[in-house]
């Protein structure tokens, strides 16, 4: 029988539409190989009435804030409420909502929401991410919150916390790929029409200058790449292959996804041993060969410096899935 992971994301007044939706979205495309759904998901708001959005109208949730009792993740969407966002403090009918959640329950923020988790106490001591336009303001009320203002989402176990926008994708890929493994993740975005994975510590795309529109992309250059991680793959072989100076392919590639080109092919190394030890009985020695690192110690190194555990512990996790 399938047991679902139990999730109530909590709406506040002056949701962020766009986050509210990601949150359900997400985890509601989340499905199995047989297409059966992995995650319950109840909307609630602290009182069981309608709240105002962000954008100019209000929603209707189903539920109230019993929703949160029996929950296995609690998510809080961004909000933005102009100054009273900034006052870093909650209503107190928040604040109890948040209190229902059961020990061990997962929570988790998305852009704005971080400030409600601040403000009730909940990230002091603790890594924390947040939108970068609200950094110094977020600094400037909770200065015990070990803020990463230039990162994609911060994964600190039991408390998960997201940049703005479009990086509350990111975190809700990342918990689901946690959950349940990289194929649900990966079926998860391209039903969604999302980029699969970018890792959590990837910087924010702050003012990132466009590439021109007669400029030559590198994305062939990356398909190409895909093809042929187990390969020995290098800066010069990528750029000879994209017909470009090595100097201007790097700026072009980093113009276009954020990162080196070593850096990049390093995360697309690492998602596809990921997805071998998990969906293989490869051996480690093999997958460190398949996924182009060349030696189980490159592996584990690379593997641990990303997920935090080794090639075997990471295999074991997903075997019970």
């Amino acid at each position: 029988m399938n047991v679902r992971h139990k999730v109530a994301i909590l709406a506040l007044d002056g949701v962020v539409p766009f986050d509210l939706g990601v949150a359900t979205q997400i985890f509601r495309v989340a499905r199995d190989a047989d297409e059966q759904h992995l995650y319950d998901i109840a909307v609630c708001t602290p009182d069981g009435a309608p709240v105002r959005t962000s954008v100019g109208f209000s929603i209707v949730a189903d539920h109230g804030p019993e929703a949160i009792d029996g929950a296995d993740t609690v998510i809080v969407p961004g909000v933005h409420r102009g100054s009273a966002l900034m006052e870093g403090r909650n209503e107190p009918e928040v604040t109890a909502a948040l209190n229902r959640r059961r020990p061990g329950t997962r929570l988790m923020s998305i852009c704005t929401g971080a400030f409600v988790l601040a403000a009730a106490g909940l990230l002091d001591g603790r890594p924390a991410a947040t939108h970068w336009a609200w950094a110094a303001q977020f600094r400037q009320l909770f200065p015990d919150v070990k803020l990463d203002h230039d990162v994609l989402f911060v994964d600190d176990g039991d408390i998960l916390s997201s940049a703005g926008v479009g990086a509350g994708i990111d975190l809700c890929l990342h918990a689901v790929r946690a959950d349940f493994g990289s194929d649900v993740a990966n079926r998860a975005a391209r039903k969604c029409v999302v980029p699969p994975w970018r890792e959590g510590g990837q910087a924010q795309f702050i003012e990132r200058p466009v590439p021109s529109p007669g400029d030559t992309s590198t994305a062939p250059t990356r398909e190409w790449a895909l093809r042929r991680l187990a390969e020995p793959l290098d800066l010069r072989s990528m750029a000879r292959h994209a017909r470009m100076s090595v100097r201007t392919f790097t700026r072009r590639f980093r113009e276009e996804t954020g990162v080196s080109p070593a850096e990049w092919l390093t995360r697309q190394r690492v998602e596809h041993a990921r997805k071998l030890l998990e969906s293989t009985d490869l051996s480690v020695d093999a997958v460190a060969r398949e996924a182009g690192f060349g030696t189980t110690v490159s592996l584990r190194q690379r593997l641990h410096a990303t997920v935090g555990v080794a090639p075997s512990a990471y295999r074991r996790t997903f075997r019970g899935l």
